[in-house]
């Protein structure tokens, strides 16, 4: 998304980016899917060039004209229509995460409007932090799209304690997945994390590449961290609303913690998250321990520096 001169973005032509972005979404798309997968025939002796499907086959298959889908694939998305997108979506087997970034591409390309000047302010309410405080027995957080963990309970302060040990607040996920030694041995799936948290990002700058603080966050990992450039580079995106964590906690070892969020209709930008323990398990009895420890220990240091970005003044 951003030049090699300019790693943070702050120059950019943002709807340049989302046809760049166009581009390459369904070119590694092509690439993903062959002929044989597609139904299409390959003749003896064939030699292609391409390890996927070739733009006039994607064509083929979708209903359209060869032109038609090279000017979309560059970027160029005026007039398409639902119909055109399904034939596409289809024909490069796309799943219901796919799409949804593909629509928030082409919408994107549209007409241009200005970056924000300044960040959305994102607070959490005070109900939805009283919710987080009575789940005593399970720990829970409200995150935005950006990984910032925004609010937590104690149990989550606890269970997340590797998270919360740097300075900056808020504390953001995919910063501590990438840039912090201790998330390999926090995370015992560690590659899977790895390419889930960058697949959120993709689907998250899809929605919205005028997010200075995302593009900013990308600048910066991508920067810092080959891991997550090369993930980057893969255009992978997903949803991830369910699933188990597999952790390694400093202090009571291994936990296996199934997963949900919640998305807040009233902050469409922040979403819940709440792990739980299979009951009488190994996992359960960690968490228990864990709630004592974090109720007879200065668990997390409650008076380290403050560099809360929600909260910075800026003019851009």
């Amino acid at each position: 998304m951003a030049s090699r001169n300019d790693p943070y973005g702050t120059n950019r032509d943002f709807r340049g980016d989302f046809r760049a972005e166009i581009r390459e979404f369904l070119g590694t798309r092509r690439a993903k899917v062959t002929p044989e997968q597609a139904g299409l025939p390959v003749y003896g002796g064939e030699r292609r060039r391409v390890t996927g499907l070739r733009r006039e086959e994607v064509a083929l298959l979708a209903g359209i004209s060869s032109e038609y889908y090279t000017r979309l694939e560059r970027g160029d998305a005026t007039g398409v229509s639902e119909s055109i997108i399904e034939g596409i979506a289809q024909a490069l087997q796309l799943d219901e995460a796919e799409r949804i970034h593909l629509l928030d591409l082409l919408r994107g390309a549209g007409p241009p409007r200005p970056p924000r000047r300044r960040p959305v302010q994102q607070r959490v309410r005070p109900p939805v932090q009283r919710v987080l405080d009575s789940m005593t027995g399970t720990p829970a957080f409200i995150l935005n799209g950006r990984g910032d963990i925004l609010a937590t309970n104690p149990l989550g302060r606890a269970l997340f304690s590797p998270v919360y040990a740097g300075p900056v607040r808020p504390p953001n996920n995919a910063r501590f997945v990438f840039l912090d030694p201790q998330a390999t041995e926090f995370f015992r799936d560690w590659d899977k994390v790895a390419g889930d948290t960058v697949a959120m990002l993709r689907a998250e700058a899809g929605r919205d590449l005028y997010d200075r603080r995302l593009t900013d966050l990308i600048g910066e990992l991508s920067t810092r961290s080959e891991h997550f450039r090369r993930r980057w580079a893969a255009h992978n995106v997903r949803i991830h609303t369910t699933g188990v964590k597999l952790l390694h906690h400093p202090v009571v070892g291994d936990l296996d913690l199934p997963f949900e969020t919640f998305p807040l209709g009233a902050d469409p930008s922040q979403f819940l998250l709440t792990y739980t323990a299979e009951p009488v398990s190994p996992t359960q009895d960690a968490l228990n321990l864990l709630a004592s420890w974090a109720a007879t220990h200065d668990a997390i240091d409650k008076h380290a520096p403050t560099n809360d970005p929600e909260s910075a003044e800026t003019t851009d």
